[in-house]
């Protein structure tokens, strides 16, 4: 059994900062790829960033580069997004799965806004 726990979002103004947490509980290997994904009322869920389990491997979409860090912590079997100089279009919400993501791992998320 595989849950997923996001928390970490919040309101803030552009340029501001916050850090998403991802508790994965039912872990049976580390050799697997996690990722962070977003989505907004009306609109597809898209990848964010995702990690390579194994060594750490990152990848980002071009819009975060820069702004967005993943990172994990194997003894917490939690993932994380560093969040910087956020900018309204960030505002979301933020889910993590894996990468690909199964569909049966899908939790509530965790709202980002961003004012402007």
């Amino acid at each position: 059994e595989v849950q997923m726990v996001e928390s970490g979002g919040g309101m803030v103004q552009a340029g501001g900062s916050l850090r998403l947490s991802c508790a994965v509980s039912g872990l049976t290997i580390w050799y697997l790829t996690w990722a962070w994904y977003r989505q907004s009322p009306g609109k597809e869920r898209t990848l964010v960033a995702r990690l390579r389990w194994m060594d750490n491997d990152a990848f980002y979409i071009d819009s975060v580069k820069g702004r967005f860090t993943i990172t994990k912590d194997n003894a917490k079997n939690t993932i994380y997004l560093q969040m910087n100089s956020l900018k309204p279009e960030d505002t979301a919400t933020y889910f993590c799965n894996e990468g690909p993501p199964d569909d049966d791992y899908w939790g509530q998320g965790t709202q980002v806004t961003v004012s402007s």
